[in-house]
C-alpha cells in the first residue's frame, strides 16, 4: 500500500499545476500554456535529463510540423508511468511493451505509434556476462547473482525471466541472488563492477552503454538472446478528443519526411536514430508480450522479489 501510494504521489506532481478541468479544456490544441502532457518510462539509467534527451528531438519536430507543444516528464519507474496514464495525467506516454500492455488491458492507453529501426519494428532482451565467465549458455546461469531492471520491463525482467522458465528453472530457487536494479543501464553497471554475474537488460541499451564508452564489448558477452519483441510503443491516452488523435497519428507517421525535420530528430528506444514511426502497427503484435507477462503470476513475482530482498 506503500508503494502505491508513492507511486500515485509521484504521478500527482506530474500534473500538480494543471488542474484535470483547465487540460481538459486546452488539451486539443496542446497551446504553449496547457502543452499536451508526455510520460516517459526510464527505460535508461532512470535519469530524467537522459531519458528526456533520447525523445526530445521527436516531439520538437512533432512540434515544427503540427504547432502543438509537449512538456516532458520522466517517471520514476514503469509502474508510476501506468499510473499516472491511468489516472488521466499524462496525454501521451512511452511504454515499454509489457507496461503498455498492463495499460492497455485497464482501457487508459491506446497505440499511437512504434518506431522502425531497418525497416522492421522489433527488438530483443538479452542476458550479458563477463567474457572470461564460466557461462556459456542459459543452463548455466542457475546459482549465479543476477541482475534484473524493473520488475514491469519486458526486456530486462519479462523475457529474461520466461526465457528461465522455458529452460526448467525456477528463478526464486535456482539463482544464486537476485538483484533489482530499476534499470537496464544499473543491470550493466552491476555486472561491471563485479556485483552480479549475470545481467539483464535490452540489446539497444547495451549498444547504447558501448557506444558511450561505459562497457567494454571485448569485455563481454552474450549469454541468451530473447524472441522479436514488439518495439517500445508510444502511446495514447484513451480519453484524448478523437480528432486530436488522429492529429497526432498523422503527424508521427509522416515526420521523417516532414519539411525541415533532419534525420537526426527522427529518434526512439534509447534515443537511437530510427527510419521513422509507424501508428498503424497492430495491437495484436503485442499478444506476445502478453503471453510472456502470463507466465509471470503475482505468486512467482512475490517470490523474485522477496528473493531480491534477501541481504
Amino acid at each position: 500500500m506503500k508503494k502505491l501510494l508513492a507511486v500515485a504521489a509521484a504521478a500527482l506532481s506530474l500534473s500538480a499545476a494543471l488542474s484535470p478541468t483547465v487540460h481538459a479544456q486546452s488539451v486539443a490544441d496542446g497551446s504553449r500554456e496547457h502543452p499536451l502532457r508526455v510520460l516517459l518510462i526510464p527505460a535508461d539509467g532512470g535519469t530524467e535529463s537522459g531519458t528526456k534527451a533520447d525523445y526530445a528531438p521527436v516531439f520538437n519536430a512533432i512540434t515544427r510540423t503540427t504547432g502543438l507543444n509537449f512538456d516532458l516528464k520522466v517517471g520514476q519507474s514503469y509502474g508510476a508511468v501506468v499510473e499516472g496514464m491511468c489516472n488521466q495525467l499524462a496525454d501521451i506516454a512511452f511504454f515499454g511493451p509489457v507496461s503498455y500492455v498492463q495499460a492497455h488491458k485497464r482501457g487508459c492507453a491506446q497505440l499511437l505509434a512504434v518506431g522502425v529501426e531497418k525497416g522492421a519494428s522489433v527488438y530483443y532482451a538479452g542476458m550479458f556476462a563477463k567474457a572470461n565467465a564460466p557461462i556459456a549458455g542459459i543452463k548455466d546461469v542457475k546459482g549465479k547473482r543476477v541482475a534484473f531492471g524493473d520488475v514491469n520491463s519486458a526486456s530486462s525482467f519479462t523475457f529474461q525471466v520466461a526465457m528461465l522458465l522455458d529452460a526448467g528453472m525456477d528463478p526464486a530457487k535456482d539463482l544464486g541472488a537476485i538483484r533489482m536494479t530499476g534499470s537496464h543501464a544499473s543491470s550493466l553497471a552491476a555486472l561491471v563492477q563485479d556485483q552480479v554475474d549475470v545481467a539483464s537488460l535490452s540489446f539497444d541499451s547495451y549498444e547504447k552503454a558501448v557506444k558511450q564508452g561505459a562497457v567494454d564489448p571485448k569485455a563481454m558477452k552474450v549469454i541468451a538472446r530473447s524472441m522479436a519483441i514488439p518495439y517500445p510503443p508510444l502511446a495514447l491516452n484513451s480519453k484524448l478528443p478523437e480528432p486530436l488523435k488522429a492529429r497526432l497519428k498523422d503527424a508521427f507517421q509522416t515526420v521523417n519526411k516532414a519539411p525541415g525535420v533532419t534525420p537526426d530528430m527522427i529518434r526512439g528506444y534509447g534515443g537511437s536514430k530510427i527510419d521513422g514511426y509507424d501508428t498503424k502497427f497492430s495491437e495484436d503484435e503485442f499478444n506476445v508480450a502478453a503471453e510472456k507477462l502470463g507466465l509471470l503470476t503475482d505468486e512467482l513475482k512475490g517470490r523474485i522479489l522477496a528473493k531480491a530482498a534477501e541481504r
